[in-house]
Order: C-alpha cells, then structure tokens, then sequence
C-alpha cells in the first residue's frame, strides 16, 4: 500500500489530459446500466457508451456504473455524453484523490474511498469511488476490485426494499454513500479485532513478528484516517442543502450518514492513539524480558560463586592440605556446597528475589 501514486506521466500535459493514475485493476472495462422508477426497474449490461444515450433525457432515474478506469477513451466519451467537464474527468482517473465534492450547478461530483478487509492476508484496500449526480442519473466509477459495497443497493433496487424506487437520483447518490460509510463499520470492527491479538501478544510474548504488524497497524491507520477525515466536509457540505440537486428530504437521510461518519472518524482516532502506545508496550515487553533473564542468569551466577570458591580452594596444589586425606572429605565438602545453595535459594526467596 503505497502512500502515493506516481504522477510523472502526467508530467508536462495540459490541465484536463486524461491519464490513468493508479493499477490497473480488471482487465476489460465493465458497464452496467439501471433505469427505474417507481413502477418499472431495469437491468443490463452495455458495451458501449453509445447505448447510454437514450437514457439520457428519460424521466426516470439512470445510475450507470462503470468499473475500470484505464481506458480514458471510453471515460472521454461517457463524459461527452453527459456533459461532465475535463477537469472532472480528469480527477476520476487520478486515483489518488482526497476525498471532496464539487458542485457545478447541473451536476454534483464526489470522490470517495472504498475500503475492503482481506481475511488471508490480514490487510486493508482502498479503492477510489466517483459519483457524480445529475438532474436524472448517477454515474460510479470504480477501479475495479472484485466485488463492492454497492450489491446490496442493487438488490434493494431489484426487489422493490425500501423507499429506494419511489425516490429520485439524490437518494440513489445517499444510497450510494450510504453503503460505503456503513462498509467502514466492518473493517473497523476488524481491525479491532486485530489490535486486540497484537495488544495480547504484546503482553504475553512479543516478537520482532509483532513490531511488524504494528507497523502495518499504523501504516493502515494512516490511510484510513486520510480516506476517512475528509469525508465529514463533503457530507456536511451535501447535508447543508446548497445544491438544488439535493432536496430537503434527503438531506434527513444525509445528517444520519454525517453522523456514522463523525463515529467512524472517532474511532479512527481512537485507534491511532492505541496503536501508536503499543511501540511502547512493544518496548516495556522486550525490556522486562531481558529483565527476567538476566535476573536469573545472576541468581546462578550468584549461587555458583561461593561454589567456585570451594573448588578452587581445595584445587589448589598444596601438598599440606588435611581435607585431602581424609575419607569423609570429599562427601563433606559436596554436603557443604549444597548446604550453600540451598540457604541462598531460601535467602533469595525470602527477599522474593525470586
């Protein structure tokens, strides 16, 4: 996960060149189309920009979801179709984008972040969503990782659940929202999970393993605090009803997702405070550790000292020593050793030295 994505392609081009910034995630361009309203819904999946085109004037609501970014040609002629400005479409291929809303009277364009928890590998991905909301449609782009957060809209659509089919495109564009901030909620809960492991394993028994996935905890709270963080200004900026796109009743539906997201951005922070003590834990952990050994390598050594001394006393080469030839000698002096270590042990117990 990179911190930032390489721009020196677009070096040197005029404002509004369109050229894909960031991988290439599918390798053919999928184009799905749902017309519906209130009474009729339906389904399909086009091969060219040119089918759209008949959708454009309908009275009903049209969301167009477009999943890879890397042919700019067919980006080109999506935004020539329904009037998007270069500049717009510009900004959809950069992948790098902060979160942000623009309103050009006729249509809105938001730029969010997707975010997907890999189960196997333990790891955060982040995909850059585009929507842009019309008078009658909704155009999402997506990169094109497998599988998203917008299913369960689709499903909501398709079985008629909810107020979904008998609201305009400003509640399909909520919608949309909607299910990517909910989607944060799961990978938090995840992620917490994971912190939970990590601070137990720090108390217990931390490894260099461990001081690597704390590492990755804190590179990942980076890019969720920069995916998240700037979404508060972009909903309040929806919720506050400035644009004519967005009516009075949806922007009840608005404040409900500004508030999920001030929560999402609170326990970000909540997790970036944890996650940056546990280096500290990290440290206390491993500086106990050494602790313990050494405190036990002492009490041997400490032990094994006066040992040493009798040894090496009765080592010594002096032809005049009455221990030595004594029967009982060598028994007595063992008997005396272990005499020694055992009212140390006791001693060091008592002191609770041990």
């Amino acid at each position: 996960m990179k911190l930032t994505k390489k721009r020196s392609k677009k070096a040197g081009l005029p404002p509004g060149a369109l050229v894909h910034i960031g991988e290439q995630r599918r390798k053919e361009v999928r184009i799905t189309l749902i017309d519906y309203d209130e009474t009729g819904f339906e389904e399909r999946e086009i091969t060219g920009v040119s089918q759209c085109i008949p959708f454009r004037d309908r009275p009903t609501v049209t969301w167009i979801n477009i999943e890879g970014l890397h042919q700019e040609k067919i980006l080109a002629e999506l935004g020539g179709c329904f009037g998007l400005h270069p500049l717009i479409l510009e900004d959809i291929l950069n992948t790098d984008q902060r979160p942000k809303m623009e309103d050009f009277k006729e249509y809105l364009y938001a730029v969010l972040k997707m975010l997907y928890y890999d189960d196997a590998t333990g790891t955060i991905t982040i995909e850059q969503i585009s929507l842009v909301l019309g008078g009658n449609f909704v155009l999402s782009f997506q990169e094109g990782i497998e599988g998203d957060v917008f299913n369960a809209v689709r499903e909501h659509l398709r079985k008629d659940i909810g107020r979904i089919r008998k609201m305009g495109t400003d509640y399909l564009f909520y919608s949309l929202m909607d299910a990517i901030v909910d989607n944060y909620f799961l990978i938090l809960e995840k992620t917490g999970d994971r912190i939970e492991f990590i601070e137990e394993e720090l108390v217990s028994t931390p490894t260099p393993g461990t001081l690597q996935a704390i590492h990755r905890l804190k590179r990942e709270m980076i890019f969720l605090r920069k995916s998240v963080w700037p979404l508060r200004e972009v909903i309040s900026s929806l919720e506050r009803g400035e644009s004519s796109l967005i009516r009075s009743s949806t922007g009840i539906y608005l404040r409900d997702v500004y508030d999920h997201t001030i929560q999402v951005i609170d326990t970000v922070e909540t997790f970036r405070d944890v996650v940056s003590g546990m280096i500290d834990i990290y440290l206390s952990s491993i500086s106990n550790r050494l602790n313990e050994v050494m405190k036990i390598l002492t009490i041997i050594t400490t032990l094994f000292m006066p040992l040493s001394l009798i040894s090496g006393i009765y080592g010594m080469n002096f032809k005049y020593m009455p221990e030595l030839d004594s029967s009982w000698g060598y028994p007595a002096v063992l008997l005396s050793m272990l005499v020694i270590a055992l009212f140390m042990l006791f001693f060091f117990k008592r002191k609770k030295w041990l």
